[in-house]
């Protein structure tokens, strides 16, 4: 029998009270394990997550690397394959062999130094399985946590093998019963990148989709696929092959080539996110725990908060981007939205449209652009100035329109100039049809590349390390998508990546009712999500619009606990806040960054129940939010208050629908009322079609 593998039972079997691990050889008779000659063949390896409810077999039976994953006993993942394929050296599959494993477990800490969760517990077991078909080797990475799990490739230095192109990554994902199993999705490789509403179809009648991609098999188990740590690789979208079997299919260059690298390397963690209902999806921790600890050391000048921003109005045409009597971005507009974000207690002031190349077709040519150089009725100095004064912060914004090499070129003056103004966080923008970002290549050559392509992974990710030597977060818009390098990376604190509030000013048509109870089982799996919620003029041009906010008024208040980011914006303008002072008084009291939070309850794409607990402020802590959104159905939720603190008395201060709320007829009709209640109290929540509540529970 082969050494190696012997050395791997013996290992197994020192930690078997642990239920780490077990290697079978052969077959498995009597409760024994018979080793005769015709079964050595076939090897495999089970790696089994703490609690022992989630098994994961990594086999070379067919002479291939494969998986397979269940869940309480009952396959979630059916056999699927693993592998690479290189241009040079072919596919790393046929004939390779499981010669070695290693194993460990382990159970620890980290604090978040902003996030929806301060603590998070890193539990999980792994095993590192080493394929060989006696020329060349790879090594498969896997991770069992209660949640999920996670694999990734490391392919080592070997036969003097140094620059290496990948045209095809062989990982599947093989859904048992596809027939039965619903999902929710959007399409990959689209001109429209990650900005379309979810569809709701069962897994055999997808093409190509984006991850997080969510599935509902037919036994209740919620999937999500989805990937980590995504650095110096291309982005993962899932191609449906036969039915139920879906390949990572990755974002190619321009070229064709997948990803260009070289040996030794890793690739990202392929994820799994498992759960016994939906919101144990939204309770998982697994993305953020397969990532790599803080790199950048003291970060306390990240800042979470709230802030307003000149930019709404240009959704709806009331102000322009570009110069002229309606322009937006003016020193005096700013100074402005700066007093009213001082009154309301928020950190700073979004403006767009402060810089040069706003005139004209920038849409299609964002070479245009200046990055230094602002309008005449724009003073970058008074207005950070002006600011100051009042603890208000001037928040910066890079638009590019996807010319990305004209922004590489100024990058370095244009975060100089804003650090130099005091401005510490930058809003991007990479505006551009999928498929369309625009590079000059070291010829001279112009190439057009895709927003999650390997060129433009690195791209967004040398913005953040730039951004990072000057104290500065970024807030990336027309991104990558999140695979929780915010663990990583601290200062890229917030993300669009989805579609979000702008498509109620002008998208024909709005997002639907469904549409924020889908993404939070869905994109916000990913991580933090700059919506932009809090939209109180839900009809400019009237109730029978098309394009509107489809929402009552008090779920756009519940948005803020639900959508997660540690930086929200009041979207709408300060004179329709004027409107409505005791529902504003929501925004103006919740936090953005939390102790703990939970999901209480919900449905993919029908309604969702979240409960937060502030992290510092004005209570020291104590403090708990709760935000509850529904699809187009109204319903009534009794919400146990359990998650409260023991042993302490709460005012509830409630906001919800009234009793003719309807998001189509009556949006406004709302009540605010206060309660007194404790960890042990029950609360029934009406919520209108497309309605809300949103509750702060006040410690007396």
């Amino acid at each position: 029998m082969n050494s190696t593998l012997l050395d791997s039972a013996d290992s197994v079997l020192h930690h078997k009270p642990r239920a780490i691990l077990s290697v079978l050889l052969g077959a498995l008779l009597s409760g024994a394990l018979c080793l005769t000659p015709s079964l050595v063949q076939a090897k495999q390896v089970t790696l089994n997550s703490p609690d022992n409810q989630i098994a994961v077999t990594i086999t070379d039976d067919n002479a291939r690397p494969q998986y397979q994953v269940s869940f309480n006993d009952k396959p979630v993942i059916n056999l699927s394959e693993l592998g690479l394929s290189f241009i040079s050296i072919g596919e790393l599959s046929d004939q390779f062999k499981l010669i070695n494993t290693k194993t460990n477990s382990v159970n620890s800490q980290w604090q978040q130094p902003w996030g929806e969760q301060q603590w998070m517990q890193d539990h999980h077991n792994g095993v590192i399985a080493t394929f060989s078909d006696g020329q060349y080797q790879f090594d498969v990475e896997f991770r069992a946590f209660n949640d999920g799990i996670g694999f990734r490739y490391h392919f080592p230095k070997q036969h003097q093998l140094t620059d290496l192109a990948i045209n095809r990554e062989l990982t599947t994902f093989a859904i048992p019963e596809p027939e039965k199993a619903t999902s929710w999705w959007i399409p990959a490789r689209g001109w429209n990148r990650y900005e379309y509403l979810y569809q709701k179809t069962p897994v055999l009648d997808i093409d190509r989709v984006h991850t997080p991609y969510t599935i509902k098999l037919d036994n209740g188990v919620h999937l999500s696929i989805h990937e980590a740590a995504l650095t110096d690789y291309a982005a993962m979208t899932l191609d449906q092959r036969r039915g139920g079997i879906l390949r990572a299919d990755l974002t190619p260059w321009s070229d064709g080539v997948k990803v260009k690298t070289q040996a030794p390397f890793s690739s990202p963690w392929r994820t799994i996110q498992i759960a016994p209902k939906a919101t144990g999806l939204l309770n998982s921790s697994l993305i953020l725990n397969l990532n790599e600890p803080n790199k950048l050391g003291d970060v306390s000048w990240v800042e979470p908060g709230k802030y307003a921003g000149i930019w709404w109005g240009m959704h709806i045409g009331e102000n322009t981007w570009g110069s002229g009597d309606k322009h937006g971005a003016t020193t005096s507009e700013t100074k402005r939205y700066m007093d009213f974000a001082a009154a309301s207690g928020f950190i700073g002031v979004l403006v767009e449209g402060w810089n040069l190349g706003w005139d004209g077709s920038w849409f299609h040519n964002g070479d245009v652009f200046s990055f230094t150089q602002s309008y005449d009725d724009f003073d970058i100095k008074a207005v950070a100035d002006y600011g100051k004064q009042l603890g208000v912060r001037l928040i910066g914004h890079h638009e590019t329109s996807g010319s990305v090499t004209n922004y590489r070129k100024q990058m370095d003056d244009a975060y100089d100039l804003y650090e130099k103004n005091g401005v510490t966080q930058i809003k991007t923008g990479y505006v551009a049809d999928g498929g369309d970002i625009k590079r000059v290549d070291e010829n001279g050559i112009v190439r057009h590349e895709w927003h999650d392509g390997q060129f433009m992974v690195n791209e967004y990710l040398h913005s953040i390390e730039q951004a990072a030597k000057r104290k500065i977060s970024i807030n990336t818009h027309e991104p990558i998508k999140d695979t929780g390098l915010r663990r990583t990376y601290p200062n890229w604190i917030s993300r669009e990546g989805a579609r979000g509030q702008e498509f109620n000013a002008w998208g024909t048509p709005p997002n639907n009712p469904s549409h924020t109870p889908t993404l939070a089982y869905t994109r916000m799996l990913a991580g933090p999500m700059d919506f932009t919620p809090g939209i109180f003029d839900l009809a400019p041009e009237g109730l029978d619009a098309v394009n509107r906010v489809q929402t009552t008024l008090m779920k756009q208040l519940a948005l803020y606990v639900v959508l997660y980011s540690p930086i929200q914006m009041a979207a709408d303008l300060p004179k329709n806040y004027a409107k409505y002072p005791d529902a504003f008084q929501f925004i103006k009291d919740v936090p953005t960054d939390w102790t703990t939070s939970i999901a209480l309850q919900g449905e993919v794409g029908e309604y969702v129940v979240f409960a937060r607990q502030e992290r510092g402020g004005v209570s020291d802590g104590r403090d708990w939010y709760l935000g509850a959104i529904t699809d187009d159905s109204q319903r009534t939720l009794t919400i146990d208050l359990d998650f409260l603190d023991k042993n302490t008395r709460y005012q509830a201060q409630i906001y919800r629908d009234g009793p003719d709320a309807n998001w189509q007829s009556n949006p406004y009709d709302y009540i605010v009322e206060t309660k007194h209640v404790t960890n042990a109290d029950k609360l029934e929540l009406p919520l209108a079609t497309s309605g809300g509540a949103a509750i702060r529970f006040k410690a007396l």
